[in-house]
């Protein structure tokens, strides 16, 4: 499924209707939806040709505007620090024409503002699920459950694990007689110093549902719940119930992820046409699969265990 990136360019002279012309006639995937510049009427002029927005010289405008999703800096040079900034503090994608700033401490800062967070320091997830296979065992908790979290942790954080632990805690009145522990927490220890825990309610839980949080020296960055339409509401008997409000929670991971793989299956085609990879290896798949042996090892010994792996080959480096 293609989206189609929304851009909005700040400057109108030469180069930006250059860019201009590329996004909206060569540029797959892309459109320019709002232009700007320091002479409104080339803004004008441009907007008018391809029947988009002109904000004229309301750059700061433009770049606020829910409808621009990335902004192209082709404005005077003076300028770019600036754009570059309140881009930046809209939390939105910018490219910018160089020079990136006029000196070398304006780019400092524009560097400190991208990693404002800060070093990650511990990653909090859960993965919860409603039902299993009657074959499910204990073991499958790490190896078909928390195997994605166990890849996608290494991705996000860029890392690779030191050592791995698998608990037991108190257990759901939901799985009591059944023969799987539930839940269980992962506990993973980086190579750089990141701790990670992952809830798993492998079964037997109020709906699919997953759950991402990673806190960083200077904030935290949070997996966002999928969009639905929020009810606030009284039950029914009202006279005695409190409002309440709430949304709906997804069973199952196709709902939860469909969109997600539409674009999985597209970059993959697109690198195999590219004659890059660009996705997951069989490295990816070879380090998971690895501390989810370890994980399970480490069952009730109450001990880290270390994740060895073989010597990285360069064909994945």
């Amino acid at each position: 499924m293609e989206k189609t990136l929304k851009i909005g360019i700040i400057g109108c002279g030469d180069i930006g209707r250059d860019h201009c012309r590329r996004i909206m006639e060569i540029v797959p995937g892309a459109t320019v939806s709002a232009v700007s510049s320091h002479t409104s009427a080339h803004a004008d002029a441009l907007a008018e040709k391809y029947g988009f927005r002109s904000y004229g010289t309301d750059s700061d405008a433009m770049i606020r505007d829910p409808d621009v999703e990335a902004v192209v800096i082709t404005s005077i040079n003076a300028s770019h620090y600036g754009f570059v900034m309140k881009t930046l503090a809209e939390e939105k994608w910018c490219f910018c024409e160089k020079p990136l700033a006029e000196t070398g401490a304006e780019c400092e800062a524009i560097i400190r503002r991208e990693l404002e967070l800060g070093r990650p320091l511990l990653l909090k997830a859960c993965h919860r699920n409603i039902s299993q296979p009657p074959q499910f065992r204990t073991e499958n908790g790490i190896t078909t459950v928390g195997i994605h979290e166990l890849d996608i942790c290494r991705w996000l954080l860029g890392d690779e694990y030191e050592d791995v632990q698998c608990l037991k805690v108190r257990q759901s009145a939901n799985s009591v007689g059944k023969a799987y522990d539930n839940p269980q927490v992962m506990l993973m220890r980086t190579k750089n110093g990141c701790f990670i825990d992952v809830e798993l309610q492998v079964a037997d839980s109020y709906g699919y549902d997953i759950q991402c949080e990673v806190v960083c020296e200077n904030g935290t960055v949070r997996l966002p719940d999928p969009s639905a339409v929020v009810r606030r509401v009284r039950p029914a008997g009202w006279q005695n119930m409190t409002p309440a409000e709430c949304m709906p929670i997804m069973t199952d991971w196709k709902e939860r992820f469909i969109e997600a793989y539409d674009i999985e299956f597209c970059k993959w085609v697109e690198s195999i046409h590219a004659g890059v990879l660009t996705g997951p290896s069989a490295w990816d798949g070879y380090a998971a699969c690895v501390a989810g042996d370890m994980m399970n090892a480490s069952r009730g010994t109450s001990r880290f265990l270390k994740v060895e792996t073989m010597e990285k080959p360069d064909l994945y480096l």
